[in-house]
């Protein structure tokens, strides 16, 4: 896996100061956006280790296979609900755009996220897909 220059969660910052310190176990996210970003940026660098780290154990699957063929071209968040620093649960709507070899699409979820221990967890979403 290569990091790539630009963050692939379009934060504006390089992948080194924004969602690479979280998978790399530096620091953890301050808010449930915050994670729903870095486990994007986890999908777009094929980091699976990182998404199963974030995925809350109740809903975790036992396995989680990465297709090498799909491309994350570009994330839009379009609403958060609580999910902040002082918050236990919080969720994201976001629009995930992507590519693999039928042509290109869109992930429309809305992402239910958990603070426990400290750290957000991803736990599960209502997904659909263009």
């Amino acid at each position: 896996m290569t990091a790539p220059t630009r963050c692939p969660c379009l934060s504006g910052l390089p992948y080194d100061e924004c969602c690479g310190p979280l998978h790399r176990g530096e620091r953890t996210a301050p808010t449930a956006e915050a994670l729903m970003r870095s486990r994007y940026s986890a999908f777009a660098v094929e980091d699976a280790a990182y998404l199963r780290t974030t995925w809350h154990p109740r809903t975790r699957p036992a396995e989680l296979d990465l297709d090498p063929g799909t491309s994350w071209l570009r994330l839009d968040v379009v609403a958060t609900s609580a999910g902040g620093p002082f918050d236990t649960a919080g969720t994201v709507e976001f629009r995930a755009f992507f590519r693999h070899a039928e042509g290109r699409g869109a992930l429309h979820e809305v992402s239910r996220f958990v603070r426990e221990g400290g750290r957000w967890l991803y736990v599960d979403g209502d997904a659909t897909t263009d």
